[in-house]
């Protein structure tokens, strides 16, 4: 049976969140100890569920605004990240239901933004993202840009900078099949992008997940086979976070921007039942 996890709420001015979100201050002994020491985040119709293995994260159903349930090892008012590599996240989630809309996943970011806060940092993150359509991050070549996946990105490398300038006729010759082909796997590269698809289903059952960040890599597995290996990797501290919502995005190299909130049809929610970070420093 799930049951609301009951504790003391602070509540955040709109500089810092959105005024219908809610912090939980503690937890209850539901998970490891890393797990108890963490910030539980309710936007919308997002709740953070006690559940009979663990936390439940929950988005109930809404026709508009933006809904989040999240777990993250720092306060998202202050976004003070203390992770950098060697750390090793091991995390058991599953999703009851298929995910019909928004995103979900659990790994290491720098929280760039979020509906209704204020500041925009450019993005770092290596973690296992889902998005259901129309979220389309198409950024790695043959990759699909919605789906389950194993990924980083870190457009904070001075490469990435650097090419700035280039980036309007960049999106025209994109359009151009041929030359995407030729051509991105460079801005992939600057973007510090690497990408490998996960079978959806995989959410639906009940698997752990690894994470391994290592000071000149980082190694992605599930149920301890290695799904992906790569040295494009964020080099600066970021959070750890588990969450779902109901935003998407739209970025391709061919110049298509867009965000924007979906509506929840029905309930969906990731059920996680272990959470672990192994730091060897």
């Amino acid at each position: 049976m799930r049951q609301r996890l009951e504790h003391v709420f602070l509540f955040y001015n709109e500089s810092s969140l959105p005024t219908s979100c809610h912090l939980v201050d503690a937890m209850t002994n539901i998970l490891p100890e890393f797990a108890r020491n963490l910030h539980a985040a309710e936007i919308g119709t997002g709740r953070v569920l006690a559940h009979a293995n663990g936390v439940e994260l929950a988005i109930e159903p809404a026709t508009s605004g933006y809904s989040d349930a999240q777990l993250t090892d720092y306060d998202p008012a202050v976004r003070h990240f203390t992770l950098k590599p060697p750390v090793t996240m091991t995390l058991t989630a599953y999703a009851p239901e298929p995910l019909a809309v928004g995103t979900a996943g659990f790994g290491f970011w720098n929280h760039p933004f979020q509906p209704g806060q204020r500041g925009i940092r450019l993005p770092q993150a290596l973690w296992f993202f889902f998005g259901a359509r129309p979220n389309n991050m198409a950024l790695a070549l043959d990759v699909p840009g919605s789906g389950f996946k194993a990924a980083t990105f870190n457009a904070q490398r001075w490469q990435f900078l650097a090419m700035l300038p280039l980036a309007l006729p960049g999106f025209v010759l994109m359009r151009v099949p041929a030359l995407y082909r030729a051509l991105w796997p460079i801005g992939q590269r600057t973007l510090g992008v690497s990408e490998a698809t996960l079978d959806a289903h995989l959410l639906r059952e009940r698997h752990t997940y690894t994470l391994d960040w290592q000071t000149n890599r980082a190694i992605f597995s599930v149920d301890d086979a290695i799904v992906m290996q790569t040295e494009r990797i964020p080099n600066k501290p970021l959070g750890f976070i588990a969450w779902v919502d109901n935003q998407y995005a739209i970025v391709t190299p061919q110049g298509q921007f867009s965000f924007g909130i979906s509506p929840i049809q029905r309930r969906q929610s990731l059920i996680i039942e272990q959470i672990e970070l192994q730091k060897s420093h």
